[in-house]
């Protein structure tokens, strides 16, 4: 029984590989994020929507309902028929979708292009094919840059989505968008490696045969049931926040000056999001930290409900916000990793993504309901939104303290039962290791480990003996 040597350190082509995905990834979500300060008082001018400014917020998340439905199928389907020609396909979609919602002047026209722009769902595809280009000791790194670019996207878009609204419109956003998707699948075939050989990862993958335990586990639906609000409060505050901001009887910021309020806002939240993060972590205070982040949320809100609209409160209670917002956006998916099986990792993930997904649309159709400019009614409408957050609120508060478990894929030869079960006992035996799953015919064995206690020597002997 043999195990796989582990380098130190990713190779050139596995780091070429992560940070041209990674790239991608970031890119495709770049071109979703930009829009979401500046789409509302966009959208509230085109043809039907003042007769139904429903549809505002409806096609402002309308993406993440088709997010929701296909990218666990693109995701399967890349599985059957290659990565790259789904991935390439998603992107495709994508710029079909914008260039639709550029070229529409009533906002049925651009509610059909969010939902075109979202069948693009390349994200379970994008993961699977960096599985297939990084080694299972590498892999947490690969998906951590992913991770990371997701979080640049959507601070950058925060700034950059006012000064290119100023500078080429929203409807030129939506076209440079598209130009975007277009230049990613170039990316894709010229830059990205091809993989040696395709197989389905389980830690990185939706495996069908999962999602049932996957839909019992409790804690993972606590976790599912957080995502869904946090983007659904996401949407639906970015339904009513522009709005506020240029409401012609109170005029705060322009929509090409805004970037001067969540430049400092996103910059000093991250800033400030470190530490928490740090807290969780290190010193192993995860709940204690997302109980009281959900609690920023809730209070940023409800605050922004209450407080005289000036640039000075809205800055200061988005700040709380965005604070509660970032910690959340870092520790929930090391939440589900933590309380995933071991082997279900990916199916767990792909869950939770998908709950992502539908939360946004969720959002925006909340929003849409609940805003009507002509009304002024955003304070209800924050405190609506609050007080969803504050349902999440509770839920949270009795959830347990996570165990501090992390992945651990090994490689391994077992040629029987006996092997098999042997195996599991060396392993199980291991200082630091809490959780085996081995499958015999993939060679090899999932583990939730300790890292903070775990013995690597000794785990590499049991693997090895």
């Amino acid at each position: 029984m043999a195990g796989k040597h582990n380098s130190a350190s990713m190779s050139a082509e596995e780091r070429k590989s992560a940070v041209s995905l990674a790239a991608i990834f970031g890119l495709r979500m770049l071109g979703l994020f930009l829009i979401l300060p500046v789409f509302a008082p966009y959208a509230h001018g085109l043809q039907g929507a003042a007769e139904n400014p429903m549809l505002v917020g409806l096609a402002l998340g309308a993406y993440g309902l088709t997010q929701a439905a296909l990218q666990i199928p693109f995701g399967m389907l890349s599985d059957k028929i290659g990565r790259k020609p789904v991935i390439a396909a998603g992107m495709l979609l994508f710029a079909i979708g914008s260039v639709v919602a550029a070229s529409s002047d009533s906002i049925t026209g651009v509610l059909i292009g969010r939902i075109i722009q979202g069948s693009g769902a390349v994200a379970a595809a994008i993961i699977a094919l960096t599985a297939d280009l990084t080694r299972e000791e590498h892999r947490t790194k690969a998906m951590a840059m992913i991770g990371m670019t997701i979080g640049v996207s959507f601070m950058v878009s925060m700034v950059l989505g006012p000064l290119l609204g100023g500078m080429i419109g929203v409807d030129g956003i939506f076209w440079l968008t598209g130009a975007l998707a277009l230049f990613s699948i170039l990316f894709l075939y010229l830059v990205v490696p091809d993989p040696k050989q395709q197989v389905h990862h389980r830690d990185a993958e939706v495996t069908a045969g999962m999602f049932a335990q996957v839909m019992r586990n409790r804690e993972l639906l606590r976790l599912d049931f957080g995502v869904f609000v946090l983007h659904a409060a996401l949407t639906a505050m970015f339904v009513v926040l522009p709005m506020v901001l240029m409401d012609p009887a109170n005029p705060i910021l322009e929509g090409s000056t805004q970037w001067k309020l969540y430049l400092p806002v996103m910059a000093g939240s991250f800033l400030l999001m470190i530490p928490f993060v740090i807290i969780a972590e290190s010193r192993r205070k995860m709940k204690q930290v997302f109980v009281s982040a959900i609690l920023m949320l809730v209070l940023g809100l409800a605050l922004m409900a209450v407080l005289p609209k000036t640039l000075t409160f809205i800055a200061g209670t988005l700040f709380l916000f965005f604070v509660g917002f970032n910690v959340l956006e870092a520790t929930l998916p090391s939440l589900v990793s933590k309380m995933a099986p071991a082997s279900a990792k990916g199916t767990a993930v792909g869950v939770f993504n998908t709950c992502q997904f539908f939360g946004a649309f969720v959002g925006g159709l909340l929003g849409g309901l609940l805003y009507q400019p002509a009304l002024q009614n955003e304070a209800e409408a924050f405190l609506i939104i609050s007080g969803l957050l504050a349902m999440w609120f509770a839920v949270a508060l009795f959830m347990p303290q996570p165990r501090f478990a992390a992945n651990r894929t090994l490689r391994i030869a077992v040629e029987d039962e006996d092997a098999e079960a042997a195996l599991r006992a060396r392993l199980l035996a291991v200082q630091g290791v809490v959780e085996v799953e081995i499958y015999a015919d993939e060679q090899t064995a999932y583990c939730k480990v300790d890292n903070k206690i775990l013995d690597s020597a000794a785990l590499s002997k049991a693997v090895q003996a």
